[in-house]
């Protein structure tokens, strides 16, 4: 029995149709969420037999998506309003989403924004005297701006009540060091992080000033203590922070993770790729050696193409695979894109592109030429929805087992087997031309023997097709139901 609801949501002037799918199958709890006041079980910490997920109190394997975007914290000015936060949470909610990324710009301006933006809270007041270089009074980087703390609370509190995780970003890739806090122009400590004397600030991140070491350090103290006893946080380093920070960044975690040892709560910690292959990048290796709990690598590296054919996850890390360090936003992800970092084991997330996060720009709320954000968002959704619904902690990726590459399974127990088609079309045409026209799937069963139920979920549709019974013991050929991307799910007949 399939029944499809549709809700809607008002959201910046536009009618976000949702598409929610309940459907008669089988009674499985491994992934339910909780219900009621109590949305989490403890924090975070990856999942001792499966880390390529975290964990929480109750020892389920929890699977994050969800979607992001630049002023989900600081309202940014210019002619468009603030960022309704709450609106936007509502739309992740409706799309199924758990997880948001907060971002930090840590300068008062954004170049190439027009006009010129002015970031609003910081973390430090503004009591001058003397103005800094954006006209507003200088900062004291002594004394906090409780407004700023306060807002970080507020918004994971916000995002808990509707069972999203939050990822609180510390400090970001400098974009205009002309309005930088730690510029010794705006601020009335004398603080100079411009250590390399060429414009750019990057001695903010290093560990080259003692005094502004103990600056970030307190900073850090300041965030840890407003939000310790929330159960939905995550910390990200920084945003795309260049390669000579690694050893900064190293800091930065194993100082997160020592204060915490002090306090109620442990939360996990990321460390965040560049994006870029130039020599100031990080690399994938700079972050598979880090101290982090989690990571979100590049692209751009040779066998890693977490584009288009994602490698597995080994569970050395927890990955949280973001196309803002894979496209950025000058080209769309796509739903294929999230199936298979998901078949791979990975927690695939959106860089959304918003009308009102970039004043001046030219990017405009589900533009009609970028369907590529909304289906991906649907995906996201999709996608968890079936890690509720398995034994995630037991689900490994195998590349060997489809032919598709794609199969994340707890073998002998149950697949999920994900079809591409446009890959499959390739391959069809391919096979047509040598003279093979009746075009089959195969999973292999061959060590299982046993009867399996058989599920068929279109994605394009949202539709789940039962695909009536297979028995184990072989390899086991599949003929997809419909046109287009397809979901294969194969679970065990209850005893």
């Amino acid at each position: 029995m399939l029944i499809i609801k549709l809700y809607k949501y008002f959201f910046m002037g536009f009618i976000i149709t949702s598409m929610v799918l309940l459907a008669d199958c089988r009674d499985i709890s491994y992934g339910a969420k909780p219900s009621g006041p109590n949305l989490f079980h403890g924090t975070l910490r990856p999942h001792p037999e499966n880390p390529r997920y975290f964990t929480d109190g109750k020892g389920r394997a929890i699977y994050l998506t969800g979607s992001h975007v630049w002023d989900s914290l600081q309202d940014w000015g210019g002619p468009t309003p603030d960022f309704d936060y709450d609106a936007y949470l509502n739309l992740l909610k409706a799309n199924n989403h758990n997880f948001i990324r907060l971002w930090r710009i840590g300068e008062c301006t954004i170049k190439g924004t027009n006009p010129r933006t002015l970031i609003t809270p910081m973390p430090w007041k503004r009591t001058g005297p003397g103005l800094a270089n954006d006209g507003e009074p200088k900062f004291d980087l002594t004394r906090f701006d409780d407004e700023y703390f306060s807002r970080i609370r507020s918004r994971v509190k916000e995002a808990g009540n509707r069972g999203i995780y939050v990822s609180i970003m510390l400090f970001d890739g400098i974009y205009d060091w002309k309005t930088h806090p730690f510029n010794k122009e705006n601020n009335v400590n004398g603080i100079d992080g411009d250590t390399f004397k060429d414009g750019t600030g990057r001695g903010v991140h290093a560990l080259d000033l003692p005094d502004i070491t103990r600056l970030n350090e307190r900073y850090i103290r300041k965030v840890i203590d407003t939000v310790n006893d929330q159960d939905n946080v995550l910390y990200e380093v920084g945003n795309e922070i260049k390669r000579h920070s690694v050893e900064w960044q190293y800091h930065v975690i194993n100082y997160i993770h020592a204060y915490e040892k002090k306090k109620l709560k442990k939360h996990p910690v990321g460390m965040t790729s560049t994006g870029g292959n130039g020599v100031d990048d990080v690399t994938n290796k700079d972050l598979f050696n880090s101290p982090a709990d989690w990571i979100s690598p590049r692209s751009s590296e040779p066998g890693q193409n977490y584009s288009y054919n994602p490698p597995p996850a080994t569970g050395k890390k927890v990955i949280i695979s973001d196309t803002d360090h894979l496209w950025g936003i000058l080209s769309d992800p796509t739903p294929q894109w999230v199936w298979k970092s998901f078949l791979r084991g990975m927690n695939p997330i959106l860089m959304d592109v918003l009308q009102n996060s970039a004043p001046g720009r030219t990017e405009k709320w589900n533009d009609p030429g970028r369907p590529g954000l909304a289906e991906t968002r649907l995906a996201m959704g999709q996608t968890l929805k079936y890690a509720s619904r398995m034994n995630l902690s037991k689900m490994m990726p195998f590349v060997e087992l489809a032919s598709t590459g794609y199969c994340l399974a707890d073998r002998g127990v149950e697949y999920l087997v994900y079809f591409p088609f446009d890959d499959l079309r390739s391959r069809e045409q391919y096979l047509h031309k040598l003279g093979i026209l009746d075009i089959k799937i195969s999973v292999d069963l061959y060590a299982v023997p046993g009867t399996f139920r058989i599920e068929w979920f279109n994605t394009m549709t949202n539709e789940i097709t039962d695909g009536g019974i297979v028995e184990g013991g072989s390899n086991q050929y599949f003929k997809i139901p419909f046109t287009g991307d397809a979901v294969l799910y194969l679970y065990r007949e209850k005893m």
